[in-house]
């Protein structure tokens, strides 16, 4: 598409993207190549004849994965990941399995709720740090 590169590059700017990524309808050429104006651009793109080409992603996953490497981190590290939902990913697990221990009647309930105490004091870091516990409280996991 030869010729149309101020169009190209207006239309640019008005769609916010780069210039690579505008889209021209070769059958709407001469229609294009006459819009000079920003104006005529703007109605050329609300008929749909210039348009915003999707941008493609190959690997989505590893974009993201990108993005969250130590170069590209703003923020303190609490902003990013807060407290509150280490909190919540390391006590689910926990409770998850002392209930699991209540229900097969491997504790009691006064281990339950003596141990469950423990939990919500923060006195367990994982699932293998209670199960030692357990295991020196004389109780088989």
């Amino acid at each position: 598409m030869g010729g149309l590169s101020l169009q190209k590059r207006v239309a640019a700017q008005l769609l916010k993207v780069g210039v690579t990524k505008v889209w021209m309808d070769p059958s709407h050429r001469e229609e294009i190549k006459n819009a000079i104006t920003k104006a005529d651009l703007r109605k050329a793109i609300s008929h749909g004849y210039i348009k915003k080409r999707k941008e493609k992603l190959k690997f989505p996953e590893e974009t993201k994965r990108k993005k969250k490497t130590a170069g590209n981190r703003k923020g303190k590290k609490h902003s990013r990941y807060s407290k509150k939902r280490k909190w919540i990913n390391t006590i689910r697990p926990l409770r998850r399995m002392l209930k699991e221990l209540k229900d097969n009647e491997k504790i009691n309930q006064q281990m339950y709720r003596q141990t469950y105490r423990l939990l919500k004091g923060g006195t367990f870091r994982s699932r293998a740090h209670l199960k030692l516990y357990l295991e020196q409280k004389g109780v088989k996991v």
